[in-house]
């Protein structure tokens, strides 16, 4: 199954017609990105009213991205938000406003929540990536979501806290909170590093994707393809490692969303294409 976040329209109110868009592409799902003015989820009506969409369009919600800022508006992030912050005021509101994505479900069942560890890098300091308070975060959203029926997935993203051994490193500590698991997000792991080895090194843990592609220096949400990534090692890896859920395109904010979304088609191709090839080779492997 491959999908669409609606990163891609950040800075506007979702609304149906991005889900007509997403659909009309060939896309079979959607992330959510949980940013009040894009997506109120503190709002049952709006919860409500997504639903219908996602009736009349057939996509399926695999899954909300949990709000990393109070609001993003001129390309720009406002109010930023760190689960893993040392202040504990400033974390607590953090936790508050994922709690109330995690409730949506109540009323809009999904799958899997994505999570950030602190805040990437260099845009962090020190005090937004704390990893004790990461873990009395994770441990007081783990019954929530527990409740709810949702799984949490730690995404891979610039800063220490969040490399995919790190991470890995995490969810296999006594860490009192149950279904975690990490969102590999290809193209921050590209940024630290190989991009096999993170996958490699997530191995039994990865329960989601983010797929976007950079030029090895910035974080540039292009469309897989117009970077420097080696996909066909990455997808290949992703196999071997037996990760069998969505694939989500994570693509940057544009104005041209049509254009982008035919260059995701494209792409999707590709992938689809590779991962037949990466069946037949694994399979004459006898793996």
């Amino acid at each position: 199954m491959f999908g669409v976040s609606t990163h891609l329209y950040l800075g506007e109110r979702l609304e149906r017609d991005h889900l007509v868009e997403i659909a009309a592409h060939s896309f079979d799902a959607i992330e959510v990105f949980a940013v009040r003015n894009h997506f109120d989820y503190h709002d049952r009506r709006a919860a409500i009213a997504l639903a219908e969409w996602l009736d009349d369009t057939r996509l399926s919600l695999q899954s909300f991205h949990a709000p990393i800022a109070l609001d993003y508006a001129n390309g720009s992030w406002r109010g930023g938000l760190s689960l893993a912050a040392a202040d504990e005021t400033r974390r607590k509101q953090a936790v508050e406003e994922t709690r109330a994505v995690l409730e949506i479900a109540a009323v809009l069942p999904y799958q899997v929540l994505v999570l950030h560890a602190g805040v990437p890098e260099p845009h962090g300091k020190p005090a937004d990536n704390h990893l004790a308070s990461m873990v009395r975060s994770l441990e007081d959203l783990s019954p929530v979501a527990e409740r709810v029926g949702v799984r949490m997935a730690v995404e891979v993203i610039p800063n220490a806290l969040s490399t995919a051994t790190a991470l890995v490193e995490l969810l296999e500590s006594d860490l009192e909170a149950t279904g975690l698991g990490l969102c590999m997000d290809v193209g921050h792991a590209r940024l630290m590093g190989d991009v096999v080895d993170a996958i490699e090194n997530s191995a039994g843990h990865v329960l989601t994707t983010h797929l976007h592609d950079n030029r090895g220096r910035t974080d540039d949400h292009l469309v897989p393809g117009q970077g420097v990534i080696d996909w066909d090692a990455a997808l290949l890896a992703f196999q071997k490692v037996g990760y069998d859920g969505v694939w989500m395109f994570e693509l940057a904010v544009s104005p041209e969303r049509r254009t982008v979304l035919e260059r995701a088609i494209k792409a999707r191709e590709r992938f689809e294409s590779l991962l037949r090839i990466g069946d037949e080779m694994l399979g004459s492997d006898g793996v």
